[in-house]
C-alpha cells in the first residue's frame, strides 16, 4: 500500500506516462480551504522540506539551483498562485523524477535534467508540477492533516516520499497506519489529478511560449529509453508498468493536447545547456575523467551546444585542479558569453582558486552588482568574500539577505561562518540554529542556540528572541518524537 501512496500524496512526476489516461475529473468542490488553509499548507511544506533535508542529497550549489529557481518563476508566474509562490531544488540522483510537495516546494531530480535535452522538455515537467500545486491537490487530499502536528504531518509525507527508506520500519509504520483510511480516496482520485496537472501544464507552457509538444516528446524518447532497458524504473512503479500500448495512448492524448496551441519556436536554451553540462561533470567519479568525457565529446564534435560542453570541461578542469588550462577555456566562453551568470560565478569561483581574491571578489561583486538581489549571485558573492578572508563584508550582505530566505539552509551556514569571522558569536550560533533546524536536526539547533544565549552581554531584546526561538524548536522537536 505504500508504493501506490507515495506518488498520490507528492504527485511525483516519473517515467509513467499512463497517468495521462482518460479518467473523468470528480468534482472537488471550488474551495479546498476548509480541508487545509494556504498558512498551514506552508508551514506543512516547511516541515516537509526539513525532513527532506534530513534525508535526501539536496544540491547545495545555489547557481544550479538559481538556474532552476528562475525557470520555474517564469512559468509560475502564468499560473494561478504566480511567481515567488514556489520554491524549487534540485536532488542529486539518477531517478528520472520530479516531485510536488506541500506549500510549493517542488523539486527535480538530477537524472531527470540529464535525460532531457532541451529546456521546453524540462519545463514541461516543472508546468506540471506546478500545476499541482496551483489546483491544491494536496489541500484536497490531505484533509486530516489538521489533526496531526505539522511537523508530524509534514514528516510523514517526506517519509513517503523517500519510500521510507532512511526511515527504518518505525517510519514505515507511521506512514501504513497514519493514513491508512485516506489511502483508497487517494488512489481513486490520482489520475483525475494528474490529468487536470497535464491540461493546466500545457496552458501554462503556452502562456510561457515554450513548445507544448515537449511533454510528448520526452515521453516518446523515455517510453524507448525504458523499452530497449536505458531507463530504470524508480522501485515505486515497477508495480505499474509502462507497457507500449499504455505509452502510445498517453503520447496522443499529449499531443492532441499540444495541438491546441499554436507552433513555438524551440527556446533559446543555452542557460540549460549550461546548467545540465554542470551536473554532468558533477557525476564523474574524478575531476580527471570528467575533463576527459568534455574532451573527447568537444574534439569528436558530439555535443548539442559547443560552449556548453567547454563549460563542463571548464568544471572538471577546476576540479582537477588544472587551474592554467581551466583559465584558457574559460576565457574562451567569456569573450562571448561575457555577461551570462554562470559563468560569471565560475570566473569568480576560478580567480579564488588561483589564490587571487582581490579579483575573485571584484568579480563575484560585479555579476551581484547586475542582478541586485539575485540570491544565487548573493551566496555566491558572500561565499567568496568570507573564503577571501572580508567576513565583515559576508556578514553585512547576508544579514539582511537571510530574512528574505528564511527557508534557505545555505544561507544561515554562510550567515554563522560570516558571523563567527566577525566575532559576532551569538549571530553565529544562532543562525548555525537556523540551519540545523532547517535540514531536520532540531535537537543540534537547540544545543546551539543554548550556546548562544551564554554569550556575555547580551541584550534583553536579543535574549527574549533566541528564547522564544529555543522554545519553538524544542516543541517540534518534542512533537516529532511523539
Amino acid at each position: 500500500m505504500i508504493k501506490p501512496l507515495l506518488t498520490i500524496l507528492l504527485f511525483s512526476w516519473t517515467l509513467h506516462p499512463a497517468l495521462a489516461l482518460d479518467y473523468s475529473l470528480p468534482d472537488m468542490g471550488e474551495s479546498s480551504g476548509a480541508y487545509l488553509s494556504t498558512v498551514q499548507e506552508r508551514k506543512l511544506g516547511r516541515a516537509f522540506m526539513r525532513y527532506v533535508h534530513a534525508n535526501t542529497n539536496v544540491v547545495k550549489d545555489t547557481m544550479l539551483t538559481g538556474y532552476l529557481q528562475s525557470l520555474g518563476d517564469r512559468l509560475a508566474s502564468k499560473a494561478q498562485l504566480g511567481a515567488g509562490s514556489f520554491n524549487f531544488f534540485l536532488v542529486d540522483d539518477m531517478l528520472i523524477n520530479a516531485f510536488a510537495g506541500p506549500g510549493g516546494y517542488i523539486g527535480v531530480h538530477t537524472g531527470l535534467i540529464l535525460e532531457a535535452e532541451t529546456e521546453d522538455e524540462l519545463a514541461a515537467v516543472v508546468a506540471h508540477e506546478i500545476a499541482h500545486v496551483s489546483q491544491r491537490h494536496i489541500a484536497r487530499m490531505v484533509q486530516e492533516a489538521e489533526q496531526m502536528a505539522m511537523p508530524a504531518a509534514g514528516m510523514l509525507l517526506a517519509a513517503i516520499l523517500l519510500g521510507a527508506a532512511t526511515g527504518g520500519a518505525g517510519a514505515m509504520a507511521m506512514a501504513a497506519g497514519g493514513q491508512a483510511a485516506l489511502m483508497q480516496k487517494q488512489i481513486n482520485f490520482t489520475r483525475a489529478n494528474e490529468r487536470e496537472a497535464d491540461n493546466i501544464g500545457i496552458q501554462i507552457l503556452a502562456k510561457s511560449k515554450h513548445d507544448t509538444r515537449a511533454m510528448a516528446t520526452f515521453f516518446q524518447r523515455l517510453g524507448r529509453a525504458t523499452n530497449s532497458g536505458g531507463v530504470t524504473l524508480p522501485e515505486f512503479l515497477l508495480s505499474h508498468p509502462v507497457t507500449a500500448d499504455r505509452t502510445a495512448d498517453a503520447l496522443a492524448r499529449a499531443r492532441a493536447r499540444a495541438e491546441k496551441y499554436p507552433y513555438q519556436q524551440q527556446h533559446d536554451d543555452f542557460d540549460f545547456q549550461l546548467f545540465r553540462a554542470a551536473i554532468r561533470a558533477d557525476q564523474f567519479s574524478s575531476g580527471k575523467s570528467s575533463a576527459k568525457h568534455f574532451k573527447s565529446t568537444l574534439r569528436d564534435g558530439r555535443y548539442r551546444s559547443e560552449d556548453a560542453e567547454r563549460y563542463g570541461l571548464v568544471l572538471g578542469l577546476m576540479r582537477s585542479r588544472k587551474y592554467s588550462e581551466a583559465r584558457k577555456e574559460l576565457g574562451k566562453l567569456l569573450s562571448k558569453h561575457p555577461r551570462n551568470p554562470m559563468i560569471r560565478a565560475t570566473n569568480a569561483r576560478l580567480w579564488l582558486k588561483q589564490g587571487n581574491n582581490q579579483k575573485a571578489v571584484s568579480t563575484a561583486k560585479q555579476a551581484l552588482a547586475s542582478k541586485p538581489g539575485n540570491h544565487a549571485l548573493t551566496v555566491l558573492t558572500a561565499d567568496i568574500m568570507t573564503r577571501a578572508r572580508q567576513p565583515k563584508s559576508a556578514y553585512k550582505l547576508l544579514k539582511k539577505h537571510a530574512k528574505s530566505h528564511s527557508d534557505d539552509p545555505q544561507t544561515f551556514k554562510l550567515l554563522a561562518r560570516a558571523a563567527a569571522g566577525s566575532k559576532k558569536k551569538a549571530d553565529s550560533h544562532a543562525a548555525l540554529a537556523d540551519y540545523h533546524f532547517l535540514v531536520g536536526e532540531p535537537d543540534v539547533a537547540v544545543q546551539q542556540l543554548l550556546i548562544a544565549l551564554k554569550t556575555p552581554g547580551l541584550s534583553f531584546y536579543s535574549k527574549s528572541k533566541l528564547e522564544a526561538k529555543k522554545r519553538m524548536m524544542e516543541e517540534e522537536s518534542a512533537a516529532l518524537k511523539r
